[in-house]
């Protein structure tokens, strides 16, 4: 679906002996200049790649089993995004994470709190060298205060990290299949997550059908992967693999699929078989080791653990055209 960017000079521009030639004479009157092309006058404000930039979303297009879908993806900070609900189940990893926090806020509150022998210290005092009274933990012991605040802010610079927030609604992918019914439902007002961005506005009111051409880096062919990793080894198509894992991750997160989170979690074997890509497509020695940690990895085993990924990202999507 790769299309000119409208950015792009014609391949075929007159010469400038041709426009000298063409330009009227001192002598002649010029006739009515013609109003200016819509491209022209675009290329005056914000298009293409300025406008994507300014608004800091980006068009992308990902080819699953159902078709090519061209949607749009941001970054933002995790405290700045509220995504809209969906139906989260008593493992869903996201909660288990705010449990995990709670336990942890709540073990460390306990650490704090003085056993029963210091406490009656500090209750009844000690006689300091000086003869003055001071009570143990005036100032040997920081305050219970100070461990809470130290932990607040750890947690907070922990959590507030940026995440993928994609135009979906309550769960599900909004997939387009050409740019204008696309761009047709961004000036829509329909609900969806990444209408709460403060630069959404922005995009809804100058953004055209020409805009959306995604860059080299942001179209995935998740429809090619499982045959590419059936091929066996020697056939892997280390790029492809790579910036599928990249989506897969990203979707997994912003729709909040369980399966997809877990399946390409730290330590799982399609988290090391990432790695290993990784390793292989950087080259020098990092490069050597990485092809031989692919060449222990089981086509088969890949390919069934992608397909079933794939299969989840592609229950998800909600195709509007």
């Amino acid at each position: 679906m790769a299309r000119q960017s409208p950015n792009r000079p014609s391949a075929e521009e007159p010469s400038a002996d041709v426009e000298a030639s063409a330009a009227p004479t001192s002598a002649e009157p010029s006739e009515v200049e013609e109003p200016a092309s819509p491209a022209t006058a675009r290329a005056e404000g914000l298009s293409g790649r300025d406008l994507w930039d300014e608004v800091r979303i980006s068009p992308v297009e990902i080819a699953m089993p159902g078709g090519v879908g061209l949607t749009l993806r941001a970054y933002r900070l995790a405290s700045e995004l509220n995504p809209t609900e969906t139906e989260v189940d008593e493992d869903d990893p996201f909660e288990a994470r705010e449990r995990a926090a709670a336990a942890r806020r709540a073990e460390q509150e306990e650490e704090i709190i003085l056993d029963d022998e210091l406490a009656a210290l500090v209750a009844e005092g000690e006689a300091a060298p000086d003869g003055k009274d001071r009570k143990v933990g005036d100032a040997d012991e920081p305050d219970a205060a100070d461990f809470a605040e130290a932990e607040a802010e750890n947690e907070a610079q922990e959590e507030d990290e940026e995440v993928p927030v994609f135009l979906s609604h309550r769960g599900r992918l909004l997939a387009f299949k050409s740019p204008e019914s696309l761009v047709s439902f961004i000036r829509s007002g329909a609900p969806h997550d990444l209408a709460q961005l403060d630069s959404w506005s922005t995009l809804a009111e100058r953004v055209q059908s020409t805009d959306i051409d995604p860059l080299p880096e942001d179209r995935y062919e998740l429809d090619l992967v499982v045959e590419n990793l059936r091929g066996g080894h020697d056939t892997w198509d280390l790029p492809l693999l790579i910036a599928a894992g990249e989506v897969a991750r990203d979707l997994g997160y912003a729709l909040r699929l369980k399966p997809v989170i877990l399946a390409l979690s730290p330590g799982s074997p399609l988290d090391d078989l990432d790695e290993s890509l990784r390793s292989a497509e950087s080259g020098g020695m990092g490069g050597f080791f990485g092809r031989r940690r692919l060449r222990k990895i089981g086509a088969q085993q890949a390919s069934l653990g992608w397909r079933s990924i794939i299969g989840k990202i592609s229950a998800a999507v909600d195709w509007r055209d």
